[in-house]
């Protein structure tokens, strides 16, 4: 058994690659073979680095080391990812997790492969996770990238299905490749990024698929540079390896010629190379760098994850045939309890849809979406939609919440009816962080049966951090206010606007009675309408006490009180059941014309935003041109510049003879 050369990926050292020595393995081998052969290996291997040199190389738990050290594990695996269904895919009986394999590993600390699993069931929706690989695409956005590519392909090994995710970004140099391997290192400063945990490409390939080959192209000052990377959970388990080890290699690219010059050392390239072409989809070397013939300008990246998971029904997760325009989630559409009339509306509705379609879903992903970057899923570009342009009878409302007298945050959220309402039976609030979707159609309101029916809001939450999967807030008490004034939020809108989708809108008897002269005088003059966070003016009592005291006992009693009761308790405190009422309002007092005016001027500025967003937009589509011909011209200018070397080279040949 051939001992070979990998960079080890628990480390992040600035200097050389961390290499250690792992025994060569057959993909085909049974376990049994496996375990005889790790255990007599583990009695020949020997470390060849000391201890002080382990120590010296960083304080982390993950720096890295130049050198070669056995790696094995001390035990044979009871299990391997032979195990195709992702949620038993983690289960070992032997506790290997907690054994260590190496006499110094005392000394330093590092990631064992079952980490690899253990941190992909963060993803419990199989979309959340392809999701964090397009997040990658999307950000390349500002250095270039214009399309970010989905598709199915062929395994050539076994014909097997596996994903494809292709952009045409900037791309990673072969530094930037091990980082992204690793764990916890994130390159991205700036402040509109999606990611920033560094750990999105780890979770995301591993919850999809047991491997993942990763290709990627980089050009920076004339110079280009193609690396390879292949994140392997069956071949870590299969090898028994004790860390997580990543075979890569790197190649120096002559864009004039197209010749490839290997960037590591012969005994690294060939160890690594072999290690590649034994569990990777590709045959030989000549097939794996054909891989970066499809990714244009020579910059961009290409993921595929192969070995896709099985549900636990035993079929594949991902479901490529029933649409061949589309990815769904297989046996996952849930059934809707409905009028027969109203069932088909109901299943095509997007709230629905986007539970089982990735077209779907990628439709709201990202909000906004520049003009000049596509989605293509399966060779069709994805039609792209605001979820705000599906309501009727929209309002705009602004939430800031206080704490200590000073503003925690901002938040404009457009609210309205579904235009299918009353016919579907969906409710909820689409929430955006950084223009990504975190949370779709988040029922605030649970257990409702007709109030709250239809009514859907769409809002940016930057203010609040999102969970590292990407699939929910984190529980401050900033996102909890958020939830109980969204939870309002329905409410209000409801109340006064549920009879324009047919349902009869409350009226809550006044009962104080009829309302004398005086009274009605008093009411104008003590209770100015406010704008309490919602387009609906609403009457506010400036009395002290009265009028909170007389809307706890119509609550408490709901009508059961003595009318002439009521009546005098009414006249005492000059308030009447208006205050409970948000139909009745005072249009005569000044604050109703001060709340229009600033309604007007809302909209006229919303007006003038739109018009500059299409301005910088129309920029932008310049901007895009003018950056294509720069790069044609200097594509151009570079073959003229090679031509131009070679001719003189063949001149002073000349000359010489």
């Amino acid at each position: 058994m051939d001992v070979m050369e990998v960079v080890n990926l628990c480390s992040d050292d600035e200097g050389e690659d961390g290499i250690v020595t792992v025994s060569s393995v057959n993909p085909h081998q049974t376990n049994k073979e496996l375990s005889t052969k790790n255990q007599k290996y583990q009695s020949h291997s020997t470390n060849q680095v000391s201890e002080e040199t382990i120590l010296s190389s960083g304080e982390s738990l993950c720096r890295s080391y130049t050198g070669t050290s056995g790696l094995s594990s001390p035990q044979p695996l009871s299990a391997t990812p032979d195990c195709r269904k992702f949620w038993k895919a983690g289960n070992y009986d032997n506790g290997l997790g907690s054994k260590v394999g190496s006499q110094h590993a005392k000394n330093y600390l590092h990631v064992h492969p079952l980490f690899l699993h253990s941190n992909a069931t963060s993803h419990k929706w199989v979309f959340g996770a392809i999701a964090e690989l397009l997040d990658n695409a999307f950000d390349e956005i500002q250095n270039g990238a214009t399309s970010v590519m989905v598709d199915k392909i062929l395994n050539p090994k076994d014909g097997s299905p596996a994903l494809l995710i292709q952009d045409n970004g900037n791309g990673m140099d072969p530094e930037a490749m091990r980082r992204c391997m690793s764990f916890g290192f994130s390159d991205k400063m700036s402040n509109f990024a999606i990611g920033q945990y560094g750990n999105g490409f780890k979770t995301g390939s591993m919850r999809l698929g047991a491997d993942a080959i990763v290709f990627s192209c980089h050009m920076n000052d004339m110079a280009c540079t193609k690396s390879i990377g292949l994140l392997s959970y069956t071949f870590l388990t299969r090898a028994q390896l004790d860390r997580i080890v990543v075979p890569m290699v790197s190649y120096k690219c002559n864009t004039s010629t197209g010749y490839l010059e290997k960037l590591n050392h012969q005994e690294h390239f060939t160890s690594n190379m072999s290690l590649l072409l034994d569990w990777s989809p590709f045959l030989s070397e000549a097939e794996i760098v054909k891989q970066f013939d499809d990714i244009e300008n020579h910059h961009g990246t290409k993921i595929i994850v192969f070995n896709l998971w099985f549900n636990d029904d035993g079929n594949l997760e991902l479901d490529f045939d029933t649409d061949p325009e589309d990815i769904l989630i297989s046996g996952d559409r849930k059934k809707i309890s409905t009028l027969p009339a109203w069932k088909r509306v109901n299943e095509q509705h997007i709230a629905n849809r986007l539970q089982y379609s990735l077209r779907d879903y990628l439709s709201i992903l990202y909000l906004p979406v520049p003009k000049s970057f596509r989605i293509i899923l399966r060779g069709k570009a994805v039609k792209l939609r605001n979820l705000a342009d599906d309501l009727k009878d929209t309002e705009f409302i602004v939430y800031r919440p206080q704490n200590g007298g000073s503003e925690e945050g901002l938040f404009v959220t457009t609210i309205g009816f579904v235009k299918e309402a009353p016919e579907v039976s969906i409710h909820g609030f689409n929430v955006y962080n950084k223009n990504r979707l975190i949370l779709p159609f988040w029922p605030v309101v649970k257990d409702l049966i007709n109030r709250g029916r239809g009514v859907v809001g769409i809002l940016q939450a930057d203010d609040v951090q999102p969970t590292h999967n990407k699939q929910d807030f984190e529980k401050t008490s900033l996102f909890q206010k958020l939830e109980m004034r969204l939870k309002d939020m329905t409410w209000e809108y409801w109340d006064l606007h549920c009879h324009k989708i047919g349902y009869q809108q409350k009226k809550r008897r006044n009962l104080a009675g009829p309302l004398n002269s005086s009274m009605k005088k008093s009411l104008v003059k003590e209770n100015p309408v406010a704008l309490d966070n919602c387009s609906s003016p609403v009457p506010v009592s400036n009395t002290q006490g009265g009028s909170e005291q007389t809307c706890l006992t119509k609550r408490k009693t709901r009508g059961f009180i003595d009318h002439r009761e009521m009546k005098r308790q009414a006249a005492e405190t000059n308030v009447t059941g208006l205050c409970c009422n948000q139909k009745v309002q005072t249009t005569a007092s000044p604050a109703d014309q001060t709340v229009d005016q600033q309604t007007v001027n809302l909209l006229e500025q919303k007006k003038k935003l739109i018009a500059k967003c299409s301005a910088f937009e129309k920029a932008e589509k310049e901007l895009n041109l003018k950056v294509t011909e720069l790069r044609n011209k200097l594509e151009e200018a570079n073959l003229k510049y090679n031509r131009l070397l070679a001719e003189a080279e063949e001149l002073d040949c000349l000359a010489e003879l």
